[in-house]
């Protein structure tokens, strides 16, 4: 008679402990619940309404492999596979918005990652806690610009009679049509977002400046490190884990570039650089009505950003950098 394999001692011990060790973390948890039950109370409809919106309509996924009918429903659609992501990758514009999303995405990430540290580096530096706030104010004040009044204000700066076009006149330069110009898109989508969010990004950084033991920064000053020195030395690896960690985050968005300001920034002279993976899905499901098509495009786009956002996460810890998992 044929006798069961058995696992060997050792791993019977370990499958003990972990059994023993999520045992004890519901009981954990159980205890908690029962000792402080007003607080769960208060993070209950938080996670509530964290489960409504963002869990439950994860079930219409299923439309991106359905040729969905609203009348049909989700129970008696047609399936169609992978129909609608084959259609996609044979449209003759496809490669280009790809390429669009991630230059667009990565020209953000390059030049948009850093400056939020350097102001944070530099404003811990300020010895004048008077100049440090007014800046701090300042820089944070375009974040609370809407996305249309921003384009708006663009608009006006580079319209033939805009502030830009004067001033290329005054140098002896013929009128610039930044709008309609091609070459231009990507740089005046890049500069207004840092100068959006500079201010607003720099404030992570800031409370993690705040956490560095004084004590380090009076050391150096006693050995005659400079103001450069303290900065590099002590300022930017006291912040290197946040800076790794948000570097982590960031790198999912190359692919996932935002819809409003690139929607309202472009038009059909421009489309060759700014139809991105956003807007081209808007056109195709929200106008076009074509619902399973924009679902199956839009899940390859988040398995996209979730798979960047895995090697990005990998990439930190075989560097041995701070990562979450």
């Amino acid at each position: 008679m044929n006798r069961l394999p058995t696992l060997p001692a050792s791993a019977h011990r370990e499958r003990i402990d972990k059994d023993a060790a999520s045992g004890g973390a519901i009981r954990r948890l159980i205890d908690n619940i029962r000792h402080n039950p007003h607080l769960y109370l208060m993070v209950l409809p938080g996670v509530l309404g964290f489960l409504l919106f963002h869990y439950v309509p994860m079930y219409g996924i299923v439309i991106a492999f359905q040729d969905y009918d609203l009348i049909s429903g989700f129970w008696h659609s047609d399936w169609v596979g992978m129909e609608h992501l084959v259609s996609f990758f044979n449209d003759p514009t496809a490669w280009r918005i790809i390429r669009n999303t991630l230059l667009l995405g990565f020209y953000s990430l390059l030049f948009g990652f850093w400056p939020p540290i350097v102001l944070a580096l530099l404003l811990n530096e300020a010895s004048r806690a008077w100049f440090k706030k007014i800046v701090q104010s300042v820089s944070y004040l375009p974040h609370f610009i809407a996305v249309v009044i921003v384009v708006g204000m663009l608009m006006q700066l580079t319209s033939e009679n805009g502030l830009i076009n004067l001033l290329l006149n005054k140098l002896g330069f013929d009128n610039v049509h930044f709008f309609t110009d091609p070459s231009y898109f990507r740089t005046m989508y890049v500069i207004s977002d840092v100068w959006q969010s500079i201010g607003w990004n720099s404030i992570l950084f800031l409370a993690a400046l705040t956490g560095i033991d004084p004590e380090l920064y009076e050391a150096s000053y006693m050995d005659g490190a400079s103001r450069f020195r303290r900065m590099l030395h002590i300022s930017l690896p006291g912040i290197m884990p946040t800076i790794s960690i948000v570097l982590i985050l960031s790198a999912s968005h190359i692919v996932s570039v935002g819809f409003e300001k690139v929607y309202l920034m472009q038009n059909p002279a421009i489309y060759e650089v700014a139809d991105i993976l956003a807007t081209y899905v808007y056109r195709r499901g929200i106008v076009g009505g074509d619902f399973s098509f924009a679902a199956a495009v839009g899940l390859m786009n988040n398995i996209a950003a979730l798979l960047i956002l895995w090697v990005a996460n990998r990439t930190a810890s075989r560097l041995r950098q701070e990562s979450f998992w």
